[in-house]
């Protein structure tokens, strides 16, 4: 896949744009600033269609040319983000799904009053050590401990990437900055001393700042930090495998928005089920039967008798006459011929495994065609990874075909 995780279409729209969606509805809001590592003229298209579909909102894209930690840019860009005088300031993670309830979150930050509030999800209790834990005090909202993927069982109430900031954390930050610094020279002259002088790991590195490790936890220390629980829906978008669930739970939820257009069954169109998405230049015979949970984007062709459900079908697909595409990812300009059959293993739960691989072996997971794969007629493709540019005339199970 050739595109940055954050404008891979999820739901029917890139990742990022589920994010800016929900910022757009905040009471107040006047600006939106996306910070990363991808050169300036990858964000460009998408940032003037967002001017276009959010004329009210001015956008930016900030580049960091180094390494700075998850907290770095953030810091590192302060000036520009502190130009239009913020009195609140969002920072969102964008490997996430969510039903992101910002004003929500905004109300309960404005009135405990604190430097900042994180907010948390419940997840099961055998797998909390995957996520950053939140110890809360239910009362009074406030967190009092936060650890970042602890060896032992701290707390069900993990952080989503979803939080807000009073202008005053900078000050908080630099002052986090200065302490470190002293501390890595104070080391630094230990090792020296003892002739033992070594390069040290990026957790030692001053210009890296981590806000989960040096920030949270700081602020969690001095009280300065509340939580705000999250009832709706939430997981995290790390890998393929979990972009077609992600898929599902935003189709879902535009379902139930007024104003949103999903595809419906009709008198003398295919059969839909549940939450689907059908690009207007997309064509679909009417013996095809689509969903629940499935995207089809622009200038793909389905055929008749035709069957997909759990996946998302991207730009210049064909799918020929009674193929079937079950749990599964297929790549720009793709084809599959008739009966042909790409299957993969659902992923559906929040604590479901997200790897599509293991140690270099594919694991039961979603199907994934990459770009301008062609597959034969009555091929059956389960369980596999497909790379790009390649013609399958076989049946492949649990491969990674390169």
């Amino acid at each position: 896949m050739h595109l940055p995780q954050p404008l891979f279409p999820v739901g029917g729209q890139p990742i990022i744009w589920h994010q800016i969606k929900a910022l757009s509805e905040v009471r107040d809001l006047k600006e939106i600033i996306l910070i990363g590592f991808f050169e300036d003229h990858i964000f460009q298209p998408f940032l003037s269609k967002c001017y276009e579909e959010f004329p009210g909102i001015s956008f930016k894209y900030l580049r960091e040319y180094s390494q700075l930690g998850t907290a770095g840019g953030f810091f590192h860009f302060r000036d520009q983000i502190l130009r239009g005088s913020p009195k609140n300031i969002f920072m969102l993670y964008t490997d996430i799904c969510c039903s992101f309830p910002l004003n929500d979150l905004l109300t309960q930050h404005e009135r405990h009053g604190r430097l900042g509030t994180i907010m948390v999800t419940k997840v099961d209790r055998t797998s909390a050590h995957l996520y950053g834990c939140v110890v809360v005090d239910h009362e009074t909202k406030l967190a009092e401990h936060y650890v970042e993927k602890p060896e032992t069982y701290v707390s069900d109430m993990v952080s989503t990437g979803v939080f807000v900031f009073d202008q005053e954390i900078f000050g908080f930050m630099a002052r986090v900055m200065e302490k470190r610094a002293t501390e890595f020279e104070h080391e630094q002259a230990q090792e020296s001393a003892y002739g033992r002088y070594e390069d040290l790991d990026e957790t030692h590195n001053v210009n890296r700042l981590r806000l989960e490790q040096d920030i949270l936890r700081a602020m969690a220390g001095d009280k300065k930090l509340s939580a705000f629980l999250c009832t709706g829906f939430w997981r995290q978008i790390k890998s393929a495998a979990s972009a077609v669930p992600a898929n599902g739970l935003y189709l879902q939820k535009a379902g139930k928005e007024s104003g949103v257009s999903l595809a419906k069954s009709s008198s003398g169109g295919p059969e839909i089920t549940g939450s689907v998405y059908i690009h207007p230049s997309a064509q679909v015979h009417p013996t095809a039967r689509i969903g629940p949970n499935v995207s089809i984007h622009a200038r793909v062709v389905v055929g008749p008798g035709v069957r997909i459900n759990d996946s998302i079908i991207l730009d210049n697909v064909h799918i020929k006459d009674n193929a079937a595409v079950l749990h599964a990812i297929v790549g720009w300009d793709c084809r599959i011929g008739k009966w042909g059959r790409v299957e993969g293993t659902k992923v559906s739960g929040t604590d479901d495994i997200d790897e599509v691989t293991h140690a270099g072996v594919k694991v039961n997971s979603i199907c994934i065609l990459g770009e301008d794969v062609h597959v034969k007629d009555e091929v059956f493709i389960r369980n596999s990874i497909v790379l790009p540019h390649k013609d399958l005339a076989g049946n492949k199970h649990n491969e990674v075909i390169m």
